[in-house]
């Protein structure tokens, strides 16, 4: 990701992601751009090298702001968008929720956090495995107005992976939007169309307009 100049912003009229993820910033852009006519998007990767805020939150919403608030004490711009996002699964009291990433132990390990999912879930029967990703996004700004987002994407836990696009839980994760198929079996642009991340955002953007 290129780096980006930022004592060379309008502080102003800057957006901060804070996401190291070019992907997620033009996602995000797409959606609340038109509605922030002027507004530059950046991702806070590609304005310096910053630590990992600390997400002790205990909700989804909590982590989001914690995201959102440290990208603007360490840029000093005064707009910043963050999401927090993980699965939440019925049979096992809504875990692995804000704890998604890291389940297994270490932040990221799909393989093991994907393993972890199987072995929680054997012997679940079908009727009993529903499960929904869940989204919350949020825009901070400097002087401590907040709006927030929120969206879901119901579907169910399979019995097995399948599938090589996506990255997280979304090989075992059945979608009822499109029977018979796992998140990881979709393209990226259908996959964006019904995320929860993307209906979170449609929230946060009627609150805009």
């Amino acid at each position: 990701m290129p780096a980006v100049d930022a004592t060379a912003l309008d502080a102003e009229r800057t957006v901060v992601v804070a996401t190291g993820n070019a992907h997620k910033v033009s996602e995000i852009e797409a959606i609340l751009g038109p509605l922030m006519e002027g507004y530059r998007f950046c991702a806070l990767g590609e304005l310096g090298d910053f630590p990992d805020p600390v997400e002790d939150g205990d909700t989804f919403l909590a982590n989001a702001l914690i995201k959102a608030r440290a990208a603007l004490q360490e840029t000093g711009l005064k707009i910043a968008v963050a999401d927090d996002s993980g699965l939440v699964v019925d049979a096992l009291g809504g875990a692995p929720g804000i704890f998604s990433a890291r389940w297994a132990g270490e932040h990221g390990d799909d393989d093991a956090n994907n393993e972890k999912l199987l072995r929680e879930m054997a012997g679940v029967p079908d009727p009993e495995r529903g499960a929904h990703f869940h989204s919350t996004v949020v825009l901070v700004r400097s002087d401590g107005r907040v709006l927030t987002g929120d969206g879901d994407c119901p579907g169910r836990i399979g019995h097995e992976r399948r599938g090589a696009n996506g990255f997280g839980y979304d090989p075992l994760f059945l979608l009822d939007d499109v029977p018979g198929r796992t998140m990881a079996e979709l393209s990226p642009d259908e996959k964006n169309r019904l995320s929860h991340r993307f209906r979170a955002l449609e929230d946060l953007a009627s609150k805009l307009r």
